[in-house]
């Protein structure tokens, strides 16, 4: 189970990435202000806990002292693939020699739109990947991992079956609609086409704009005729 210093610095991982996905001002000042409050409060757990460790007399320490394992720093995971079955969201993280560390030096963490995964003195380091806000709920029970030649495989259980998933995350879908062209299907066809044109001619050199602005003369020269073959 997390300790709370580890939940602290999950969550602040996780403003960081949010700040790096916001654009709007009165959001982007939000997830600033709860950052320096987290930033905080890890560093108050710091130093709470290196004061209750320099209050241990010789006489309370442990007569043999196991020296941890060094595993250097951690690194963050972030390329990944997925596939999907009617039952699993399948993500597939690639570690060369991750095959040959114990098997409990590797953990994955599962809730009901979330998964996190550490990986424990790999070639001296630690590696930790972070999932938030999965598409869609996933079984906790039912969900697993797989340590394969160089690979971590991670098996989320849909909670729906027979579902399929466009995106692995919410944050994912909200970005990829946002890169979408709008076009209002109540309005004109031919607006969505303007629009486009007239990105085409702000971005494009004066050749560009002469073609444009020709076909434009011409498309309304045949309008005025009432030739509508254009």
């Amino acid at each position: 189970m997390s300790s709370a210093l580890e939940e602290l610095q999950k969550d602040v991982e996780e403003v960081k990435v949010l700040l790096e996905k916001a654009t709007r001002k009165r959001v982007r000042d939000a997830l600033t202000a709860e950052k320096s409050k987290i930033e905080t409060e890890i560093k108050n757990k710091m130093q709470q806990k290196s004061q209750r460790k320099a209050e241990l007399t010789e006489n309370e320490k442990p007569a043999a002292v196991v020296a941890p394992i060094t595993t250097g720093y951690t690194v963050k995971i972030s390329n990944y693939g997925w596939d999907q079955s009617d039952k699993f969201v399948k993500i597939y993280i690639t570690l060369p020699g991750v095959h040959q560390v114990p098997a409990e030096s590797v953990q994955v963490n599962f809730t009901e739109r979330s998964f996190d995964l550490l990986v424990k003195n790999l070639n001296g380091k630690s590696y930790s990947m972070i999932v938030n806000n999965l598409l869609k709920p996933i079984s906790v029970e039912g969900s697993s991992k797989k340590v394969k030649t160089d690979t971590v495989l991670i098996l989320c259980r849909k909670k729906a079956e027979n579902t399929r998933w466009d995106y692995l995350t919410q944050v994912e879908k909200e970005c990829k609609e946002k890169e979408k062209p709008s076009y209002d299907t109540e309005t004109d066809p031919s607006e969505g086409l303007m629009n486009v044109l007239k990105k085409i001619y702000e971005d494009g050199d004066d050749d560009m704009k002469r073609t444009i602005n020709k076909a434009w003369v011409e498309s309304r020269e045949k309008q005025a005729k009432g030739d509508t073959d254009f």
